[in-house]
């Protein structure tokens, strides 16, 4: 597998755990497709937050880093999701 498969493919993974992660914490984004898209829309906005608040969580695994990011994102996307409907 090349290497942009490899991160597509990471990509997927991260926000499958974000997505169901941040459904526990909040509820709500039925399902694996709505954890999917929760953790993915999730890990654009966390990861854009993180660069512009500077925020460095240093875990000291580069993938926990991500992780946690998205999860704040996909929280953050579940309640303003909510809002909106």
């Amino acid at each position: 597998m090349s290497d942009q498969g490899k991160a597509i493919v990471a990509w997927i993974v991260i926000g499958l755990i974000a997505g169901f992660v941040a459904s526990l914490i909040v509820g709500g984004a039925g399902g694996i497709i709505g954890w999917l898209i929760a953790g993915l829309i999730g890990s654009v906005v966390g990861g854009f937050l993180a660069r512009q608040l500077n925020l460095k969580l240093n875990t000291g695994n580069e993938f926990l880093d991500q992780v946690i990011i998205a999860i704040i994102g996909a929280i953050i996307v579940i309640i303003i999701a909510r809002i909106i409907t």
